[in-house]
């Protein structure tokens, strides 16, 4: 029988090794974290561990634009006040975060949760392209704005929709460069994002 006092049962060393799974968390990070964890007060851990498990249980996908929520349709597909003529495409959810928090935009979004890469294997059937064209119905959609991130994996994606959708008659435009080449959408600052997209351009 194992020793419950053994390293593997340590409850500090497996905090640290599950946060380490984490992007841009490493060793020391994980551990800072922890520490930290212990020192707060008894509540804060307890309800982060609720927030975390919540996570699978009611979080899930818009069945009309594909980002993440708890419920469905989302808040932004079922707010009368959001512009229905003009779809914003990004790659991720924390996307739609970064563009609500420009304020320059109030239309509706699509998420393709990633961009084509054939060298990780990710192929246009991995993405949410599909229900992106089952949205554009006759009369209701005007302008797609493909907004993923300007890099050689975004410049692919958004050449594959343009093609795609080019048949269907729609305004399809593409951001301005406010955004440095290689950068992220999520991680762009609101006043690049807001340039950016009221500079678009026609694809």
């Amino acid at each position: 029988m194992s020793n419950p006092s053994s390293p593997q049962h340590d409850p500090i060393r497996e905090a640290i090794r599950q946060l380490r799974r984490l992007p841009g968390i490493g060793e020391k990070t994980a551990a800072r974290l922890v520490y930290w964890l212990l020192r707060s007060s008894d509540d804060t851990a307890k309800d982060l561990a609720r927030a975390l498990n919540a996570l699978g249980g009611t979080v899930k996908e818009c069945s009309q634009c594909c980002d993440l929520t708890s419920s469905d349709p989302c808040s932004l597909c079922k707010n009368p006040a959001r512009g229905t003529q003009t779809v914003l495409v990004v790659e991720h959810p924390q996307d739609v975060v970064a563009f609500e928090r420009s304020g320059e935009y109030s239309g509706l979004y699509h998420v393709l949760h990633g961009a084509i890469s054939p060298l990780d294997g990710i192929t246009p059937s991995d993405l949410r392209i599909q229900p992106l064209l089952e949205r554009m119905r006759p009369g209701t959609i005007t302008e797609v704005i493909l907004a993923t991130d300007p890099n050689v994996e975004g410049d692919a994606t958004a050449l594959y929709l343009a093609r795609l959708l080019e048949p269907l008659g729609l305004k399809i435009t593409r951001l301005a460069h406010g955004i440095s080449v290689g950068t992220e959408i999520e991680y762009a600052d609101a006043l690049s994002l807001a340039h950016a997209l009221k500079n678009r351009v026609a694809v």
